[in-house]
């Protein structure tokens, strides 16, 4: 079956909810019938008017990524409220400037390393722990194409993001016997709060060098995740799959 009624009643918990990439994903489950758990660090008008409208559907929480007895508190609330969790998108992520290696603090390295993929790590367990319980569920961990190709000034984020793939692969296998699946999605450069930064001839340049010559609209991006999780991609575990327009081939 595909379609929302396929999905009817089926929930997802997604990091990073209340804007950017997250929130599309949230807003496309829960117009397919999912019900959507989500956290970010503060509200906003989507958070709001989302749980006022839909409040048999929707959850949100304030969470911060580097609060692990945060997230999994929200993972055992999302469980409770909706009777399970059939699919985590690790969607959230931060990088608050690119800066050489050589200048960037230790503080600032734990920080990245710390919600970049502890906190995806801390996710999955808890939500895997829930999905073990009904033999079925997925996992898809939103990575970066800095993880497979090197970038100038953002080093210690590749390298979050580059694990978060392994984990990924390795984690597939280890679900794969609970009928749970395990994927990555590796985004090429599209607007985002991420992107917000990048002036005008470094944008020229990343559209140059992509074969497609333009950068990725962010629902081309949701629709990837999607299809993921969906019965289509039914026997798709342990992969890295990559959106980004041909940049790094």
């Amino acid at each position: 079956m595909s379609g929302p009624a396929a999905v009817r009643g089926q929930v997802a918990l997604i990091s990073g909810g209340s804007r950017g990439l997250g929130r599309i994903l949230a807003q496309r489950l829960l117009d397919e019938g999912w019900k959507v758990a989500t956290f970010s660090r503060s509200a906003n008008e989507f958070t709001e008017r989302t749980a006022a409208e839909r409040p048999d559907d929707f959850l949100w929480a304030q969470v911060d990524l580097g609060d692990r007895s945060a997230l999994r508190g929200f993972v055992t609330a999302a469980a409770r409220r909706f009777g399970g969790i059939d699919l985590l998108i690790n969607n959230a992520a931060v990088l608050n400037k690119q800066e050489l290696f050589l200048t960037t603090s230790t503080r600032q390295i734990d920080a990245l390393i710390a919600s970049n993929l502890s906190a995806p790590i801390a996710l999955a367990q808890a939500c895997a722990r829930v999905m073990s319980t009904q033999s079925s569920g997925q996992i898809v961990n939103v990575s970066s194409i800095n993880a497979i190709r090197g970038y100038r000034g953002v080093a210690v984020y590749a390298a979050t993001k580059a694990g978060l793939d392994g984990f990924s692969r390795s984690l597939a296998r280890e679900l794969g016997p609970l009928n749970i699946r395990v994927n990555s999605v590796i985004p090429g450069f599209f607007d985002s709060d991420m992107t917000t930064e990048v002036t005008d001839r470094n944008r020229e340049r990343i559209q140059r060098r992509t074969p497609l010559g333009r950068l990725a609209d962010i629902d081309e991006i949701a629709d990837t995740v999607l299809f993921v999780t969906s019965s289509r991609a039914s026997f798709i575990t342990g992969q890295t799959i990559v959106v980004d327009g041909g940049i790094t081939c």
